[in-house]
């Protein structure tokens, strides 16, 4: 039997923590949220990181201390975003990879993103890739389109396979000016991707519900989050991240393919089994 790997993505760039007091910004709330989603079956957490004042960053410092929290509290997958917030440079999106996360995301192209647009220009998306090759980090190519797909493809077919040796993908859905949060979608870009690669589907908002249950009927698997998702129910607000994955993790059950343990994330995404404490020190 098949499992499902559930990532979940607590925090994210967009939201403020005056708007929503449940997300997750201190270190401290980090660690406690990913404990909480590790125990409800959480593999893998995707993180965003909020400075003094809850503002996003890419503050090495402050990623730096994330990653070296979370591995020190759990067992789960550490993967860090490259993509930050849509103000965010080039330079210091690439800086992050120097804290010696497990995982990396990788979005493969450029999406209008609301009233914004996040801009990943293929020079970046090449430039991303090799840093996380020779820092052996596991990427996760993130995908808000179609044509994302195909420019993954043809990242592969100049750079060759990732570190790991696996292809793991999300599918980001839902996002105003990305592809639509639906079955169809889902049919489109899975059917668009390599042959063994293996993905998860994000619904973003209200797509939350119908992605998590294409993707669990596709046989794909989930990611969850409050960077996502605010809303747990038509006028009910998300309570925490933990009751995210416990939806998630008790939909992957019924559909006999529980959620799969850290261990065999690891396994299934190339993960290296363990990292120095001397992360971003060069010392690998």
């Amino acid at each position: 039997m098949v499992g499902t790997l559930i990532t979940v993505a607590p925090t994210g760039a967009e939201s403020s923590k005056s708007d929503v007091p449940a997300l997750p910004c201190t270190l401290d709330e980090l660690v406690a949220t990913a404990t909480a989603c590790e125990a409800a079956g959480a593999a893998v957490i995707h993180i965003h990181v909020r400075d003094a004042d809850a503002a996003p960053t890419l503050d090495l410092g402050y990623v730096r201390a994330a990653v070296e929290a979370v591995r020190e509290a759990t067992d789960l997958v550490v993967q860090v975003s490259s993509g930050g917030a849509v103000t965010d440079t080039e330079d210091a999106r690439a800086a992050v990879l120097d804290t010696g996360p497990d995982a990396a995301s990788l979005t493969c192209g450029t999406v209008n993103f609301g009233t914004d647009v996040f801009m990943n220009r293929w020079e970046l998306i090449e430039r991303l890739y090799l840093a996380m090759r020779e820092r052996e980090i596991v990427p996760e190519f993130e995908l808000f389109d179609l044509g994302h797909v195909a420019t993954m493809q043809r990242l592969l077919d100049r750079h060759g396979p990732p570190y790991g040796g696996r292809v793991h993908c999300d599918l980001v859905m839902g996002v105003p000016g990305g592809m639509p949060g639906t079955a169809a979608a889902v049919t489109a870009c899975v059917a668009a991707l390599p042959a063994g690669a293996t993905w998860s589907a994000t619904g973003v908002g209200r797509t939350t519900l119908p992605v998590m249950l294409a993707a669990l009927a596709a046989g794909g698997h989930l990611r969850v989050g409050m960077e996502d998702t605010l809303t747990f129910a038509p006028g009910e607000a998300v309570r925490d991240n933990a009751q995210l994955v416990e939806r998630a993790a008790t939909l992957a059950t019924l559909a006999q393919r529980p959620a799969l343990s850290t261990q065999e994330a690891r396994t299934m995404l190339g993960v290296r089994e363990s990292r120095s404490s001397a992360a971003g020190t060069g010392v690998r």
